[in-house]
This record gives structure tokens, sequence and C-alpha cells, in this order.
């Protein structure tokens, strides 16, 4: 299952960096989205840490939804769902390859936007950066695992894209919650007060919740429209 995961992952990366221009959409979207919050400030003041946060988690989401778009409209657009689903491996295997190829062009736009929150935001780093690392961390990983799982459901479908949103958006609150609040920790030099073990255990319980559900539901939600 491992290996089969690993070729699905490469052979995405390889398609979507190979034609750059979905990737680059999803990057300036979110650069865009930094951007433009940075035209509300008065020329040498900063935005406040929880909002600068905030800021770089919507700017990943939307970056997302995007990447997993991708990630599931290669097959659907040339027909290739069933070469996947006749692979001598479990089909959870696709799930987790697409996990791993998303896991890893999110953390690559992140790449970008965090320098971009430092710049445009008027941010600097706090003592509390290895709790916003962790955040970062497990953040991504539950992204990684509930788009692949709903990115999925949305593929093949009129209109994927604000589907995929409708969908994970709300799905996403508890994890985006613990995200801003760690991501703060890195840059606010009077943090606020509270337990940061708290919202990392909450990340950790959203990426087990997804993670297990992905195992358990992929195979009916990706092969539902081959029955």
């Amino acid at each position: 299952m491992l290996k089969c995961a690993l070729a699905i992952c490469r052979k995405d990366l390889t398609l979507i960096l190979s034609r750059n221009a979905g990737i680059m959409q999803a990057l300036l979207l979110g650069l865009l989205l930094v951007f433009l919050f940075s035209l509300s400030l008065n020329t040498g003041d900063a935005l406040s840490p929880q909002a600068a946060a905030s800021m770089f988690w919507l700017a990943t989401a939307f970056c997302q939804v995007l990447i997993f778009n991708m990630l599931y409209a290669s097959e659907e657009l040339c027909g290739a769902r069933s070469g996947l689903l006749l692979l001598p491996a479990p089909v959870q295997s696709v799930w987790l390859g697409k996990s791993l190829a998303g896991l890893l062009l999110i953390m690559a736009a992140q790449c970008v936007f965090i320098p971009a929150v430092f710049v445009f935001l008027g941010q600097h780093l706090a003592d509390g950066f290895l709790p916003a690392l962790a955040g970062i961390v497990l953040g991504d990983l539950g992204m990684a695992v509930s788009g692949s799982l709903f990115g999925a459901l949305a593929a093949g479908r009129s209109g994927r894209e604000s589907l995929l949103s409708i969908i994970l958006f709300p799905l996403l609150v508890p994890l985006l919650l613990a995200g801003v609040r760690l991501a703060s920790l890195g840059i606010d030099p009077d943090p606020l007060p509270g337990d940061p073990l708290r919202w990392i255990g909450l990340a950790a319980a959203f990426d087990a919740v997804f993670t297990a559900a992905g195992l358990l539901l992929f195979p009916f939600v990706y092969t539902g429209d081959e029955s």
C-alpha cells in the first residue's frame, strides 16, 4: 500500500509541477489575500499577531481547495479513475498518495506565505515558535487528510471547486482555531494566556479523526460513481 501511495504521490507531483499554472494560481491567490489585507494598514503599522495568523491560515485554506481540486481533476479530465481502481493495492493507497502530494504542496505554498506575512503584515518572530511550528505541522496534516477525502467526494461533479469549499471550510473550523492560536504564539511577544498543549491536542485529535475517516470511508467515496 505504501509503495503504491508513493508512486501516486510522485505521479501527481510530476503532473502538477510540469504544468505550473495550477500551483501558481494557488500561490498567487494566497499572496493576494495577504497583500490586500496589508493595504488596510497605515504606514509603519503592524497587524495584530492573531489577525496575521488568521490571514496565514485563510490563505492556506484557499490554497488547499485549489490543490486538491487539481489532484483529483487530473484523473477526471482523462477518465483515468478506473485505472487507479484497478491497481493491485487497496483503494486507500489513492487517498494516502494524494494526501502526501497535497501535504507537500501545501507546505511548499506556506514557504511563500510565511515570509509574506512577516513582510507585508509587519510581524516578527517571538519565543513561542516551537508551539507555532507544531501547530503548522499538525494543521497541514489535517488539511491533507481531510482535503484528500472530500476532494474525492467532489471529483467529477459540476462546480467541484465550490462544492469542495462548502464541504471543507465548516469542518476545518476546529483545526483553523487551533492553528491560529498556535501560530500567533510564534509572532506575539505578549501572547494570550492559555496552555498551548490544549490546542496541540485539539489539532492532533482532528488529524486522528479524519485519518480514520479517510481509511474507512474513502473506498465508498471514490468508487461510488463506478459501482
